[in-house]
């Protein structure tokens, strides 16, 4: 699938992305609102340029990318020309869970333990109890993705013959622009190149052993098939972004509205995440945050993704990720 022409694909006057000609080598690009993309290997005079060399200098090469936008005398080519990849190739993925309170309660009701057979009442009370815990904690549910589930904005999204309960888990993608190591909240956003949707896809069948019930999720197994990150299309600017406590995240399924909410029902907001992920690890500039999906995946409505699904995703200001689901050949 290819991206579609727009007015204004996205916030602000530039974003990051990685494109390819049709059988060419990818490279990194700054494309315009208007759909126009300069090749950065030629403004900055290297060949093997990539994406995430332009965010490993982060620092210095914003000011730069500034000028390329508002040159209009460079060579751009029309994006939808050219096949656009995962905006970056991240080294680490940093997932989350459980971070909006509504999709908490659904979640907590669909993904019942064997043997608890309490009323869904009483289940969804718990889980508001546990959620207002967790909050006043200030505890974030965070864990390891990884990098090679990255799959394209426009790709196919392969489901594996042994995924029973393939599900759709629209979010906001923080990407990392500076290393960050213990970093306080408050300066957390000193070290955010800019944002991206991903689609976090999950097998809900796989979350949970059912061998080994006292060991608890299964993130590897349910979250990590080849492709099950779209991410893209674009990396914007966090300059570009003026009121991130305020962005619409949106999945259709074949048209259907199925998620739709305002990041303003975050549990902890994108600053909160970022500095609790580098208290353990050392971000590193490219990697993503991802900071958890609102209520409406499969599990709630009760269908979940089969052959021939088209989801399509947007975040306010990111632009739109259009994949298609495949089931794998036998």
């Amino acid at each position: 699938m290819k991206p579609e022409p727009a007015s204004a694909l996205f916030a602000g006057p530039f974003a990051l992305a990685t494109l390819s000609a049709p059988d060419g080598p990818e490279f990194p690009a700054l494309v315009t609102p208007d759909g126009r993309a300069v090749d950065l290997r030629d403004v900055f005079g290297d060949d093997r340029l990539t994406t995430l060399d332009v965010l490993d200098r982060w620092e210095t090469t914003l000011p730069r990318l500034r000028a390329v936008a508002a040159d209009t005398g460079l060579a751009r080519t029309a994006a939808t020309e050219l096949r656009v990849h995962a905006p970056v190739a991240p080294r680490q993925v940093f997932q989350s869970g459980a971070n909006y309170r509504q999709h908490v309660i659904d979640l907590h009701v669909a993904h019942r333990a064997p043997g608890d057979d309490r009323p869904e009442s009483e289940r969804r009370a718990e889980a508001a109890e546990i959620m207002d815990r967790r909050a006043a904690e200030d505890l974030p549910y965070v864990f390891i993705g990884l990098p090679t589930s990255i799959g394209g904005p426009y790709d196919d999204v392969v489901l594996p013959a042994w995924a029973e309960q393939p599900d759709w888990e629209l979010e906001l993608a923080v990407v990392i622009g500076r290393p960050a190591h213990r970093v306080p909240v408050a300066e957390a956003p000193e070290y955010i190149a800019g944002y991206t949707i991903a689609n976090d896809l999950t097998d809900r069948a796989a979350v949970f052993r059912r061998d080994m019930p006292r060991i608890g999720t299964d993130w590897l197994r349910s979250k990590n098939a080849p492709g099950f990150t779209p991410l893209g299309p674009w990396i914007v600017p966090a300059e570009s972004i003026a009121n991130l406590d305020d962005l619409r995240v949106t999945l259709k399924l074949n048209g259907e509205t199925m998620q739709d909410e305002s990041t303003q029902d975050m549990i902890f907001k994108v600053a909160r995440m970022v500095s609790y992920a580098s208290q353990t690890a050392r971000l590193l500039p490219g990697d993503l945050v991802l900071t958890g999906s609102p209520a409406g995946n499969g599990m709630h409505w009760g269908r979940l993704l089969r052959d021939g699904d088209v989801m399509e995703g947007t975040v306010t200001g990111l632009g739109v990720q259009r994949t298609r689901c495949v089931a794998e050949a036998s």
